[in-house]
């Protein structure tokens, strides 16, 4: 059985294999706080419950009495077993089996991100600090605040910053993604970006397809809405269509989430002819399509997008500054079909009444004054630089890495003699460097002898001493 670590647990430490009466137990739990089963509803009969999970009837009676006896569920003479009371609070960990820490995603963000800007992170999804324009967001800062016409006071517009959504336009059009302004509404990040196209178009229970793997974050937030979901396997060109295809077929998923330039965490680019059929299954599945762009500025030439070929049909179009400008300074926006922007807009104002309105202008001088223009063209560099160390210095350490990217911050690499990724985790983290195990961004957790680097952390030699240290003890346990 698979061995995992509770949130309290040393992470050094695995916490002891589950029984069947606890399997049970958490089966029903997590069917609960994933509301399949609401307050009141009958649980499933003592004989089905066995047959389900290959268990005895007795551990099933066990299991719920035990459950009875928690609160969580009542008994109802010659009726059966009922949910009590009210649903739990969402707890994101509920949903699903709880994985080890070492592949679990939002607490390898938690490590990440408590590690701070002295900490070894080559397992995180962001540019160190030091590669952005810190000074170049003071200047815009101190010059909104000159500027008497600044809004630094009062609400944002619904849509957002015009002049910021002008030079969006723009810039969607140098990818051939074809949006007037009023086709566009800024928001606070990709996340919220996402968030709110998730609230616009699913219900719970509907059916997502994502990538396999892809970036962690999307599973998270589609648990939070309470969405089925489903996985196809991605190669160096794009999600495999016959997988694609079946899938389609098989599920009717609603939406489709992915990356198609610099996709995390391989690297990979989407192929023109896989993007034109992709784009065919859509519309013959009646399926909608999220892409998000947000590491767009990264490339040296542009790869296809989806929303080019499609129109802005089927396919909405994300965004956000965070990657390459700011982390802080929140600014992202959603392009889509123009029948779709004014109930966005509803659903921004009724959950975040708006966007920041300083961000949104700090990012738009920026924009117009050439800083941003000169940090990409010295980021690119050294980002292609750093590409070629670090996969230069995996490959030296054993390490085969699946594509090369074309642009951008991550390699997507496989541990040699079939070592796992979250043992060697485990190892480094207790050296105080935090890796990112393939089975973190992996729906079907099939990638456990992958990890994922992102070169602009990899810089330091300790990085590597590390990895070759915990590859060593890893081996020497198998």
């Amino acid at each position: 059985m698979t061995r995992r670590f509770d949130s309290n647990d040393n992470p050094g430490e695995a916490a002891a294999p589950r029984t069947r009466v606890e399997t049970v137990m958490d089966a029903l739990r997590e069917r609960m706080a994933s509301r399949a089963l609401q307050s009141g509803a009958r649980v499933p009969s003592i004989r089905t419950m066995s047959d389900t999970l290959g268990v005895s009837k007795s551990t099933v009676v066990e299991a719920y009495d035990r459950l009875v006896a928690e609160g969580a569920l009542v008994a109802r003479r010659g009726a059966g077993f009922f949910v009590s009371g009210h649903a739990p609070p969402l707890a994101l960990a509920d949903l699903g089996p709880r994985p080890e820490r070492e592949v679990d995603p939002l607490w390898l963000t938690r490590q990440s991100l408590d590690a701070g800007q002295e900490g070894l992170k080559p397992g995180c999804g962001w540019l160190p600090a030091a590669w952005l324009p810190e000074d170049g967001v003071r200047r815009a800062l101190r010059a909104v605040a000159r500027d008497p016409h600044a809004p630094l006071a009062d609400y944002a517009s619904p849509h957002g910053l015009p002049a910021l959504r002008q030079q969006l336009a723009w810039r969607l059009a140098q990818h051939g993604v074809d949006a007037t302004p009023a086709q566009i509404v800024l928001t606070d990040g990709g996340t919220h970006a996402l968030d709110l196209v998730c609230r616009f178009l699913l219900e719970p229970g509907d059916t997502v397809l994502i990538d396999d793997p892809c970036y962690f974050n999307f599973q998270a937030l589609l648990r939070a809405h309470r969405a089925r979901i489903v996985s196809v396997p991605y190669t160096p060109s794009g999600p495999d269509l016959a997988s694609f295809e079946r899938v389609l077929a098989e599920h009717r998923p609603r939406l489709y989430v992915t990356n198609s330039a610099i996709h995390n965490p391989t690297g990979a680019t989407l192929a023109p002819a896989i993007a034109h059929r992709l784009l065919k299954l859509a519309g013959e599945h009646d399926l909608l399509i999220v892409e998000d762009d947000i590491f767009a500025d990264f490339e040296v030439e542009a790869a296809p997008r989806l929303a080019a070929f499609d129109g802005l049909s089927r396919v909405i179009s994300i965004g956000s500054f965070s990657k390459t400008l700011s982390a802080a300074a929140r600014c992202g926006f959603i392009a889509a079909r123009a029948d779709w922007i004014e109930p966005l807009i509803d659903l921004k104002l009724a959950t975040s009444f708006g966007n920041g309105q300083l961000a949104a202008s700090v990012v738009h001088h920026l924009l117009v004054d050439g800083t941003y223009r000169r940090h990409l063209e010295g980021m690119r560099a050294r980002l292609a630089d750093a590409m070629s160390e670090t996969i230069r210095r995996l490959t030296q350490a054993g390490l085969d890495v699946w594509t090369r990217p074309r642009a951008g911050m991550f390699v997507w690499a496989c541990l040699p003699d079939g070592l796992d990724a979250a043992e060697i985790a485990r190892h480094a983290l207790s050296e105080g460097v935090v890796l990112a195990p393939g089975n973190v961004f992996s729906a079907a957790q099939t990638a456990a002898g992958f990890l994922r680097f992102n070169v602009s952390q990899c810089n330091r030699p300790k990085v590597y001493d590390t990895l070759q240290r915990a590859m060593e003890l890893t081996q020497a346990r198998v």
